[in-house]
């Protein structure tokens, strides 16, 4: 039997088969007789503006030295495409900020489950406190990993890279383990602000947490950080410790 001249089912999709007006019998939401008065009130779901927050740690971390506390969180607001990003993270101990970076990011949706994100980023903390320039990337990769990864452009041409990524591992519907890891590397020294060139420093843990609603849940981990190199050196200058094991205690939340 000749399959030649047989076509699949339906045919050959039209040439306007893309065009979203194509069979709307030419009316539009700005014409036509069905066109409410006034300004459009029928908007689609990416012309609408959102906003959102989610502190992803807010923790007691407990060492064999002394006791902390640690958040790191970030707010948006804009729509599916472009958003505003404001990111946080630090370290307060005995009541002080220690150590604090935040971060003002125009974010760019490339791919839908990828974002470019553009800005300046401020650090405070050990020596002066230094702007920079960032450009990175934020989104799911395969096997849903989420990855943040940034570079930036600083003072005295200093760069830095720093890279973020975590996992979700469903143990029931409520109980979470987290693995998460978390570097630095720099382009060059900076003995002012106690950083070396190359890897800087590598902190990989565990959190557990309970998830008392999708919003809210309590956690606890442990963790280990590491220094290397020329950043390990300046932290025996300093008397601090360039390896330790943290116990961690906490609360993520997000609306």
């Amino acid at each position: 039997m000749d399959h030649g001249d047989m076509q699949m089912q339906g045919g050959p999709a039209p040439a306007d088969a893309r065009d979203p007006h194509a069979y709307s019998g030419g009316f539009t939401l700005e014409s036509g007789p069905y066109v409410l008065p006034g300004a459009r009130q029928l908007r689609l779901a990416d012309e609408h503006y959102r906003g959102g927050l989610l502190i992803d740690r807010l923790e007691r971390v407990y060492t064999s030295e002394e006791d902390s506390w640690a958040y790191d969180g970030q707010a948006w607001f804009g729509r599916d495409y472009d958003r505003l990003v404001l990111k946080g993270e630090g370290d307060i101990a005995d009541g002080e900020l220690a150590e604090a970076s935040t971060e003002l990011l125009w974010g760019h949706a490339i791919a839908p489950l990828w974002d470019t994100q553009l800005g300046v980023r401020y650090d405070t903390g050990h020596g002066p406190d230094q702007g920079w320039l960032a450009f990175g990337v934020q989104g799911l990769a395969p096997y849903w990993f989420e990855v943040d990864a940034t570079a930036y452009l600083g003072e005295d041409g200093q760069t830095a890279f720093a890279l973020e990524t975590e996992y979700e591992l469903l143990l029931t519907q409520r109980l979470v383990l987290q693995p998460r890891m978390e570097m630095n590397l720099y382009g060059k020294d900076d003995a002012e602000r106690m950083t070396g060139k190359g890897l800087a420093d590598l902190a990989a843990g565990l959190r557990l947490r309970y998830e008392l609603t999708r919003q809210f849940a309590p956690y606890v981990g442990v963790e280990w950080a590491k220094s290397f190199g020329n950043t390990a050196d300046f932290a025996r200058e300093d008397d601090d410790k360039t390896e330790e094991t943290r116990w961690l205690a906490g609360v993520r939340f997000w609306f």
